[in-house]
């Protein structure tokens, strides 16, 4: 069911009978469409087919519009009208605009099932596309030739970072960019059951053209998860290998080449997939090797779109029925998985065409460089670890309460169609607190200082709530999102990304001089706590080597400490 008020701050559409004009070719040899080229042939075709719609989504960091191209055959432009006996695939494009093959590619796609006749348009009967063109504009509109040093054409491209040097695929929880908040509102107007990622892949040297990301079956919901690992993904591998565009897992490798073996990227809730993954959407992330022309990126990243939207025609209804079952599982879920590792005692064999990985001395260092020679290819079994399993989990509370004062949070989970309730007066209540004990600090990444929860303890205790403060119920189809960015310990949490860090810092203190009358009192008048102060000195000489720390072991044991330092400010419900 598609939920949700489609925000429309600008529509291009045309409901005209008139002969479908041909839009021009959108891929020219080593060329990629520049960011007006691309928005301009879009405009074209919305005008002048009907059922096609370019609509305006908000704002992206550099000022200019984030646009959604959707293709609905005989269809509304309100997702709230869509027919629901249609799924719905949604591709982005250009989220790294220095790999612009699946813009060029979505060009050439939605073309085709415009005019291409019966065998597109039938696609289009059970199917509606969403298309993003570019979601990275900024960086789309840094346009050169040199930044990717490793790539093969085009002849000009985009910068990675986008107007705030953001890499947009780190962006999808804390959404520092305008970019993922008008994302947010179209993935959640639309709710698609298949999400494609265009990307070119940096790594090893090897002969196919194509590799491809999965949402890892192990930290998807369990009825998703089986479907891509035992249908929808070896059927995606058996089609583009028919077509002659043979592909093989991602290649990421475990030993620096992929003799050694190639393990499943997770891609946590960060990134577009894993984000897709949290409301039940089936992901995929394209990635066309870097050393292959750029002409045979393009096509075989149309071909993959292609091979997807084929397959969602043939299962149509199992895909949908798919995403319901799953997203009512997810409603009544009790126990929720946070992270999770890689088993390195769980592989498969899988037949890999590469190219012999050989070693000569480096004319630049002297040391031994790596070197693939192509003119030796090479198809050998090798070892693929496609399982992971959980390290955190969390048990789903009857509902959290997330104070009004984290505003950052709340908007988050409404732009994400998380329902709220607020509270209607003031309160105390029983509820159950963490506190982050311990935690260790990353260095900076992409405008954050990513933090590990590494000690948590819970306990129960009285909360003052306040009116206006948001309850959030866990019996959503939305449950993925909430617990894994409200719980501390989640891999991409809130927390993790420093949304909380001003709970971690101390705010009252004290004069040494003046508590030490206060500290001497607390021993004289309590023989239990100076029993402990010794036994803590005797088993902690940093303690009973520094009066300073002695003095404020002495502090947090007494009625002027604040208590609520490391105090996570999410609180749950008892039961």
């Amino acid at each position: 069911m598609k939920l949700h008020i489609l925000l429309t701050t600008s529509l291009l559409f045309c409901a005209t009978f008139l002969s479908t004009a041909q839009e021009e070719t959108p891929f020219k040899g080593n060329t990629s469409v520049t960011y007006d080229e691309a928005i301009a042939q879009y405009q074209r075709m919305a005008q002048t087919h009907q059922g096609t719609f370019l609509m305006e989504y908000g704002k992206t960091d550099v000022g200019r519009p984030l646009h959604l191209f959707v293709i609905n055959k005989g269809g509304d432009q309100d997702p709230n009208e869509f027919d629901n006996s249609k799924s719905v695939l949604f591709i982005n494009n250009g989220i790294h605009p220095g790999e612009p093959c699946g813009v060029d590619a979505s060009l050439k796609l939605a073309r085709n099932l415009l005019n291409g006749g019966e065998r597109y348009n039938k696609l289009l009967d059970s199917t509606i596309v969403c298309i993003v063109p570019i979601y990275n504009v900024g960086g789309s509109l840094n346009r050169g030739c040199c930044v990717r040093a490793n790539q093969n054409g085009p002849e000009e491209y985009g910068f990675r970072g986008n107007a705030r040097n953001l890499d947009l695929n780190r962006d999808f929880i804390k959404a520092d960019s305008r970019n993922a908040q008008s994302f947010f509102r179209m993935f959640q107007d639309m709710q698609p059951e298949v999400f494609i990622d265009t990307h070119t892949s940096n790594g090893a040297d090897y002969q196919y053209v194509m590799t491809m990301i999965s949402t890892q079956p192990d930290k998807a919901s369990e009825e998703i998860g089986s479907y891509i690992r035992n249908e929808m993904s070896p059927a995606l591998f058996a089609t583009m290998n028919e077509r002659g565009w043979g592909m093989t897992p991602y290649v990421f490798t475990l030993n620096k080449i992929p003799d050694n073996g190639i393990k499943d990227f997770l891609e946590t809730p960060r990134f577009s997939t894993g984000y897709a993954a949290l409301f039940n959407t089936i992901g995929f992330t394209s990635e066309t090797h870097m050393l292959k022309p750029f002409a045979q990126r393009v096509e075989s990243t149309y071909q993959f779109l292609l091979a997807s939207l084929d397959y969602m025609y043939a299962h149509n209804t199992e895909l949908i029925q798919q995403k319901e079952r799953a997203d009512k599982a997810v409603a009544d879920q009790k126990t929720f998985e946070l992270n999770w590792e890689l088993d390195t005692t769980s592989f498969r064999k899988i037949p890999f065409n590469g190219f012999a990985a050989t070693y000569e001395k480096s004319k630049v260092t002297s040391a031994d460089r790596l070197k693939y020679d192509r003119s030796q290819p090479q198809t050998i079994n090798i070892k693929y670890y496609d399982t992971y399993q959980a390290t955190e989990t969390a048990a789903a509370p009857a509902f959290y309460v997330v104070p009004q004062a984290w505003r950052e949070v709340v908007d988050r989970l409404k732009w994400n169609g998380v329902e709220l309730t607020q509270l209607k007066k003031d309160s105390i209540a029983q509820m159950r607190v963490y506190y982050i004990d311990d935690y260790e600090a990353g260095r900076v990444y992409e405008g954050h200082r990513y933090t590990k929860a590494t000690v948590v303890r819970e306990v129960v205790e009285e909360v003052q709530l306040f009116k206006g403060d948001y309850l959030v119920e866990v019996n959503q189809t939305a449950n993925r999102y909430i617990v894994e960015t409200l719980e501390p310990k989640g891999v991409d949490s809130f927390f993790s990304w420093n949304f909380f860090d001003s709970v971690l810092q101390q705010k009252e203190w004290y004069s040494d001089y003046v508590f030490e009358d206060s500290a001497a009192e607390m021993l004289e008048n309590d023989p239990a706590l100076k029993k402990e102060f010794e036994q803590a000195k005797k088993e902690d000489k940093e303690l009973a080597d520094s009066p300073r720390a002695q003095l404020y072991w002495l502090y947090k044991k007494s009625i002027f400490f604040e208590g609520t330092v490391n105090r996570y400010p999410i609180f749950k419900s008892l039961n």
